[in-house]
């Protein structure tokens, strides 16, 4: 029997209704469309508006998305991990609820937070319990309600993220598919760029925190733009490089969508053709842990059994990495 590798098999997705373009922005915040879309790439993002409906619910409609394309029973699903930094609330863990929304009776469920490394991060830990040969079908979500921790008066971070939710399913491979290699880094350092300040264990929620607006995303935007493009840079070469790939071997980019001059960077330092670095960003912003997989069901089609794919992402804390991983299936 040849070794276990780590495929994905199977894709789902979601993004609400609701547009939120640049012109609307317009009338919030002191932007246009042009600086919007000449510095980030971005033209519209889609908002979860209903009330009452967080980061679950888009979690259940992308893991719907997939159960009802890939046919498969909920029940079979040994384990559902939902990557977010925008849990329903605190300490009852999201993924559970999703787990148990879809129907999956026998899987265990868990959150996993890298911020919009979290993904990413996803995909090397369902790897590994597929690889362990214990686990036969591991759900990954990837799913962010940004706009319930957008401040939308500050126009630093309200032109940046949008709502969304993507899926993936892992199973078993015996062809030499899947995951082939992962580089994954963090560093402390971007503690301070990137963060809510309040409503954690070091500063609880007060009327005082509501009032200084401290339970908003704040970004340092030049620091965490230094920091990722260099990092996503970096990491995606050096993941060539220990594969021995050159830039005819890698068929697609799948970057994380959140910003195009950093996705550009990266290309460029990979030597890629525009034709093979995906991109959506124009059509949902920075989704936060849905970007891969929203990428990964956008051009889902274009993909072909036996395709090099190197996914790269870089996020809060700091948090970064890259994966290579081979293409399972052609799309029917």
């Amino acid at each position: 029997m040849n070794s276990i590798t780590a495929a994905i098999t199977a894709v789902g997705a979601y993004v609400p209704d609701f547009v939120l373009s640049n012109e609307v922005l317009e009338t919030l915040v002191d932007t246009n469309d042009e600086w919007i879309t000449t510095r980030t790439g971005i033209k519209e993002r889609r908002l979860l508006k209903e009330s009452g409906k967080g980061t679950s619910y888009l979690a259940i409609k992308a893991a719907q998305d997939l159960i009802k394309k890939a046919n498969l029973n909920p029940a079979e699903i040994d384990l559902v991990i939902m990557a977010t930094a925008t849990p329903d609330m605190p300490v009852a863990t999201t993924g559970v609820y999703v787990a148990t929304q879809i129907g999956a009776v026998n899987a265990f469920a868990y959150d996993l937070q890298a911020a919009c490394s979290s993904f990413l991060y996803g995909m090397s830990t369902a790897a590994a319990y597929i690889q362990s040969g214990r686990y036969k079908k591991v759900l990954l979500i990837g799913a962010d309600k940004m706009s319930s921790i957008i401040d939308y008066t500050d126009r630093a971070t309200c032109i940046i993220f949008g709502d969304g939710g993507g899926a993936v399913l892992f199973e078993p491979n015996y062809e030499g598919l899947g995951l082939q290699d992962e580089y994954l880094r963090s560093d402390g350092i971007g503690r301070e760029y990137l963060k809510i300040d309040a409503g954690g264990s070091i500063l609880p929620s007060s009327k005082e925190t509501v009032e200084n607006r401290q339970h908003f995303v704040f970004q340092d935007g030049k620091t965490v733009f230094k920091y990722a493009v260099s990092g996503m840079a970096d990491v995606s070469e050096k993941i060539m490089q220990r594969n021995h790939l050159t830039k005819e071997d890698v068929n697609w980019l799948i970057a994380h969508q959140a910003n195009k001059r950093i996705i550009d960077a990266t290309a460029s330092r990979m030597e890629l053709e525009e034709e093979k670095v995906l991109v959506n960003i124009h059509r949902y912003g920075n989704t936060t842990s849905a970007t891969l997989p929203l990428l990964l069901s956008d051009f889902e089609s274009k993909f072909k059994k036996g395709d090099n794919l190197i996914f790269a992402a870089f996020g809060g804390g700091f948090t970064w990495g890259a994966i290579y991983l081979k293409w399972a299936y052609n799309k029917q």
